[in-house]
C-alpha cells in the first residue's frame, strides 16, 4: 500500500480511518481479551502503511516476564527488537516500562542502548520512537515501536504524539505542532480518542472504589464482570456506571 503523500504545513484536518479505530478499539479491549493481539498486529501493519515518516513497525508485550515480539510490520523491526532484548534494556523496553513515549531523535548519537544503536544503524535507520499503548485497564500492555530512515520525517512526529502524552509540554507552548501527513494526523487522533476512553473507564473504577472500598484491581474485575453479565462492551459499562453513580454495584 502506497503511503499518502504530505499535507502542506497548516493543512490540519481531522482524519479518522483504520488505524484510529484500533487504537480506540484497543483502550475500549479488556486487557484479557484475546483479540488484542490480532488487534495489534492490525495496528502496526497500519502505521507502517500510512505513517509517511515510518518505515517498520513493531509492537513489544511482556510474555512470561519476558518482552517479546508480537507483531510486526517487518523482520527489519524484529532485528531492532531483538537486539534490545538480548541487551535487556533499550527505548521499546522504557516506553512499556515507564508508561510514556521514549524518542531516539538521532540513533548514531545515542550512547545508552549500544546493542539497539549498532542493530538500527547496521540496517539503515536514524530514528525512532516508542508509544506504550493500553487496553481496557489503562495500564501499558505494549510498545508501539517506529523505526524511520529520516531524522527530520521522525521529528514532528515525535512532537506530535508527546502533546497526547504530556498535557503540561501542549499548554507550555511546545504544543500544538504543525501537522505532518495524514496517517501522522490519524495516528494521532487515534491516541487522543483512545485517552478519552481510558478517562471514561477510569471515572467508572473510580466510583466502583468509593462505592465498593475496593482496590483499582478489584474494581476492574467488578466492571469486567457486569460487561460480561450484561452482553455490554467495557465502554457501554463505564458509560452507564458514569451516568449512574448512585445506583447499587452489582454484587455489593
Amino acid at each position: 500500500m502506497a503511503k499518502p503523500p504530505y499535507s502542506p504545513p497548516g493543512s490540519r484536518r481531522e482524519v479518522r480511518g483504520a488505524l484510529a479505530d484500533g487504537l480506540v478499539g484497543l483502550a475500549e479491549t479488556p486487557n484479557d481479551a484475546s483479540l488484542i493481539d490480532d488487534l495489534l498486529q492490525r495496528i502496526v501493519q497500519l502505521t507502517a502503511d500510512l505513517v509517511a515518516p515510518v518505515s517498520y513497525a513493531s509492537v513489544t508485550r511482556t510474555r512470561d516476564g519476558a518482552p517479546t515480539t508480537v507483531a510486526m510490520s517487518s523482520e527489519i523491526a524484529l532485528a531492532v527488537d531483538l537486539a534490545q532484548y538480548a541487551d535487556q534494556t533499550g527505548p521499546c523496553l522504557d516506553a512499556l516500562d515507564v508508561g510514556v513515549p521514549v524518542a531516539v531523535p538521532d540513533i548514531a548519537a545515542t550512547m545508552a542502548w549500544p546493542r539497539f544503536r549498532e542493530a538500527a544503524l547496521g540496517l539503515g535507520l536514524r530514528a525512532s520512537l516508542s508509544i506504550p499503548l493500553f487496553a481496557g485497564a489503562g495500564v501499558p500492555v505494549a510498545a508501539l515501536n517506529l523505526y524511520g530512515h529520516d531524522p527530520d520525517m521522525m521529528a514532528p512526529l515525535t512532537d506530535r504524539v508527546w502533546t497526547v502524552y504530556d498535557p503540561e509540554r501542549t499548554r507550555t507552548g511546545a504544543s500544538d505542532p504543525p501537522s505532518s501527513d495524514p496517517g501522522t494526523e490519524e495516528l494521532v487522533s487515534g491516541l487522543i480518542e483512545a485517552f478519552g476512553v481510558r478517562a471514561v473507564i477510569q471515572q467508572a473504577l473510580g466510583m466502583i472504589m468509593h462505592q465498593r472500598h475496593s482496590t483499582a484491581e478489584e474494581a476492574y474485575l467488578i466492571l469486567r464482570v457486569e460487561a460480561a453479565e450484561t452482553g455490554r462492551s467495557l465502554i457501554e459499562t463505564a458509560t452507564s456506571t458514569r451516568q449512574h453513580d448512585d445506583r447499587p454495584i452489582p454484587g455489593s
